[in-house]
């Protein structure tokens, strides 16, 4: 009768641990990817933005609106500044993820090199015990068949 393999719950907890490795991962790069889609939006806005500044200003613009369009366009590059700052964090945080997957999956390898080892020396006493009874099977046969023959 085959062995368990003794570290088992050590192999299942690995792939526990990696599955959710695999899932963080995914929730970061989903969130990096959200917040680089804002941080285009609001660059594609503040381009949109200062195009009609200056469509505005070529048809004649009075002071106090030339000085409201600038402000907004400030505050847009504000929100841009910031908006880069959180891209950087959210690169950050899915780089570790990344290292925190890697690792998790390098050490989920490991055990799972070791299970595959301990199936293929199970496997291996298995057969040579099922060759042996074959053998010995075959043995009081061919006795069996000398003893009737004599």
């Amino acid at each position: 009768m085959a062995q368990t393999f003794s570290l088992q719950p050590l192999l299942e907890l690995m792939q526990s641990r990696t599955d959710e490795a695999t899932r963080k991962l995914g929730q970061l790069l989903a969130a990096e990817q959200n917040q680089r889609s804002r941080l285009q939006m609001l660059e594609q806005y503040r381009e949109e933005y200062a195009q009609r500044m200056s469509e505005a200003v070529r048809n004649g613009l009075t002071p106090t609106a030339l000085l409201n369009f600038q402000s907004f366009i400030f505050r847009i590059d504000d929100a841009i500044a910031q908006q880069r700052v959180v891209v950087a964090n959210s690169e950050k945080n899915t780089r570790q993820g990344q290292q925190q997957w890697q690792e998790q999956n390098k050490q989920l390898k490991a055990i799972d090199t070791l299970s595959q080892r301990h199936d293929l020396r199970e496997r291996y006493r298995e057969n040579r015990s099922d060759q042996k009874l074959q053998d010995e099977f075959a043995a009081r046969r061919f006795r069996t068949e000398e003893d009737d023959g004599s």
